[in-house]
């Protein structure tokens, strides 16, 4: 069992691999991107159900992204590495403090950061304080963003419904505008304003591919 779980990861990576290389890949919204690069340091945000498809379009962005320290959140850090993309391992529940440190030392050193607001146990679509403290105690922007795939297995009872990415797809990218947490901002209005933008680029995702 200690073997098959150990192999996981690379069949995972070889099969994402499989998935970014036979798909055909839209981007919208890269005005957006280039806008958060010119500031620097900033936060990646995208729903738990679509995290999949990044680590094929987001190798090698520099990106260290925020993953649980349970046994699944290991074989997902070990997939990520194998795609280049660093990992900082907590959530609310367990090493959340040391992890909120870490990403605000790299946000700090100009770094990017990813988090997925609803994760690792939801609600979905929900967004948790986590991500607009970070971004408050760091000044950095969120870039809200989501991916679609024409081809995909939605697994239907888990608590997302959290999607998996088929080779040979049509494929969407789409970026949302930049949102900024600043020292006075209400966490309620911020939440329901980053929930709304990340649907909102999760619908033209879909209808992308559709």
């Amino acid at each position: 069992m200690d073997a098959l779980r150990a192999a996981v990861p690379y069949a995972a990576y070889g099969f994402v691999s499989l998935v970014g290389l036979t798909a055909r890949l839209k981007v919208e919204g890269e005005e957006h991107l280039q806008e958060a690069k010119k500031g620097g340091a900033f936060i990646y945000a995208f729903w738990h159900q679509r995290q999949v498809f990044f680590t094929w379009t987001h190798r090698d962005v520099g990106a260290t992204v925020l993953v649980s320290r349970s046994k699944d959140g290991e074989l997902i850090a070990r997939t990520m590495e194998l795609s280049r993309i660093a990992s900082a391992r907590g959530s609310s529940s367990r090493g959340g403090v040391a992890a909120t440190k870490e990403l605000l030392d790299l946000l700090a050193s100009g770094k990017t950061v990813g988090i997925t607001p609803d994760g690792p146990k939801g609600p979905a679509r929900q967004v948790k304080p986590g991500v607009l403290a970070l971004a408050r105690l760091s000044g950095a922007p969120i870039l809200p963003l989501s991916c679609a795939t024409s081809r995909r297995v939605v697994f239907e009872k888990s608590w997302d419904k959290f999607h998996v990415p088929l080779p040979f797809s049509r494929a969407a990218v789409v970026h949302a505008p930049l949102l900024r947490v600043g020292a006075g901002d209400s966490d309620e209005t911020a939440a329901r304003e980053l929930k709304a933008r990340l649907d909102a680029a999760t619908e033209r995702a879909d209808a992308l591919v559709s």
